[in-house]
């Protein structure tokens, strides 16, 4: 069987599901766009308030399938370039998509697969997960926001080890990095991201967009541009419904239910 993104939906949470296990979920073009086509529709549909994003069997992803990488020598570098370009619109569209997304990470994930980990807002890994950019181990450079994403999530010096010598790193390291933010037993990302994806259900969605706007903002604004948009969110979701249920909520001494 071809390499596919399955996608279903338990309660609120749409799950996307990396499937290609004889590969270990190692991605390509068509994953690509079925992951950009899911989120467009997940977007405008509010039903769904988070994404989690897994792989099929006892692996999240492998990275790029190398036998398409192989293949892709022989043809004219536009032909990778424009592979590339739609692996860097999906991971794009992750991070700016306004709900919330998960990584459930069980054993490897690897360059591109370690990159959509990064991608996510939140990443919950099994105990013996592993991960690598392990790119210059086939004399490549990195792509899917790899150098853009460990630079922000852990000191240069770290991200340029780990990049230089593709050497892999455990999920009880980067959970001590503040990378990962919940190690579970072998067998049990899925259910402990479901359970965190719940917990995220049961707040304001318009409160959600705002706080993964804002945390997605922080790192390319001054100060000042900061308080200004926290400002603006503050007093949009002031105004929302969702603020009028969570204050009477709170001076009723109850649990607030949001729409």
């Amino acid at each position: 069987m071809s390499a596919q993104l399955k996608s279903t939906n338990q309660g609120q949470t749409l799950i996307l599901t990396l499937s290609d296990p004889s590969l270990r979920n190692a991605m390509g073009p068509a994953m690509y766009a079925a992951g950009i086509e899911a989120l467009n529709v997940a977007e405008t549909n509010p039903d769904i308030r988070s994404v989690v994003i897994t792989g099929e069997g006892a692996h999240f992803c492998a990275g790029s399938d190398v036998h398409r990488l192989q293949a892709n020598r022989e043809q004219p570098a536009e032909v990778q370039a424009q592979t590339i370009e739609s692996l860097h619109n999906w991971m794009e569209a992750i991070r700016t998509f306004p709900k919330p997304v998960i990584a459930a990470v069980e054993g490897a994930a690897v360059g591109s697969g370690f990159s959509l980990a990064l991608m996510c807002d939140l990443i919950v890994a099994a105990d013996n997960s592993v991960f690598a950019m392990a790119y210059s181990n086939l004399g490549l450079s990195p792509d899917a926001g790899a150098s853009w994403n460990l630079t922000h999530a852990v000191p240069r010096q770290l991200a340029a080890e780990l990049l230089l010598l593709g050497d892999r790193i455990s999920a009880q390291r980067l959970h001590e990095l503040g990378v990962v933010n919940r190690v579970v037993d072998s067998g049990h990302a899925l259910p402990q991201a479901l359970a965190l994806a719940e917990r995220i259900n049961t707040r304001a969605p318009n409160v959600m967009n705002s706080i993964k706007e804002l945390v997605n903002d922080a790192s390319v604004h001054s100060l000042t541009e900061q308080l200004a948009q926290e400002r603006n969110q503050f007093v949009k979701n002031l105004h929302q419904g969702n603020a009028g249920i969570g204050i009477q909520a709170v001076l009723n001494k109850e649990v607030p239910h949001n729409k």
